[in-house]
């Protein structure tokens, strides 16, 4: 258990942690809602079998937001990895085949988003991005997980040593005891 621990400090301090750290979407504002339209569709591919691919393709939602803050409007997306895949899109839906159906899920977030009017938001304070981001996929409750259940395993098998260590000493005592009584 302690060796488990110690391997899952290692791998989530490399993976949650350090993304934590390195994000640059600190700042919390209060964005208001814009505007939330459908502006094109993007073409995409989905596996249809093991080697078949087949194209498709998903609506791409723009969603603006005023910054409460600053009054500044920027583009809002919906995490973090948007501005690596497509930074044109606030989702990117899992592409399928049934366009109807992603059209459907895109167009409900659309309407969410719009009688929402306010969220939170996160954005860059050196403003070099120029976005906002509505969620966080390594925010301050994953980063807490990601420390609390290593640090609870390795007390536990800790534990479990200091019990095993005892039960040897008391055992070793009562064998000693047991002889002198002899």
């Amino acid at each position: 258990m302690v060796f488990v621990s110690v391997m899952m400090y290692f791998v989530l301090g490399i993976t949650i942690l350090r993304s934590y750290s390195d994000s640059v979407w600190t700042d919390e504002a209060i964005c208001t809602i814009v505007n939330s339209t459908i502006v094109w569709d993007v073409n995409c591919s989905y596996s249809c079998g093991a080697e078949c691919w087949k194209s498709s393709r998903y609506p791409c939602l723009q969603v603006y937001v005023s910054l409460n803050s600053s009054g500044k409007v920027v583009r809002l997306l919906h995490n973090e990895e948007m501005q690596e895949s497509n930074p044109e899109c606030f989702y990117i839906p899992k592409c399928r085949k049934d366009y109807a159906a992603t059209h459907a899920i895109v167009q409900n977030i659309s309407e969410r988003l719009r009688s929402q009017h306010t969220v939170q938001c996160f954005m860059d304070p050196t403003d070099r991005m120029g976005d906002a981001i509505l969620t966080q996929i390594y925010g301050p409750v994953a980063v807490f997980h990601s420390l609390f259940w290593p640090t609870c395993t390795l007390i536990g098998g800790t534990i479990i040593i200091a019990m095993v260590k005892l039960t040897q000493y008391l055992s070793i005592m009562s064998d000693r005891l047991n002889r002198i009584k002899r």
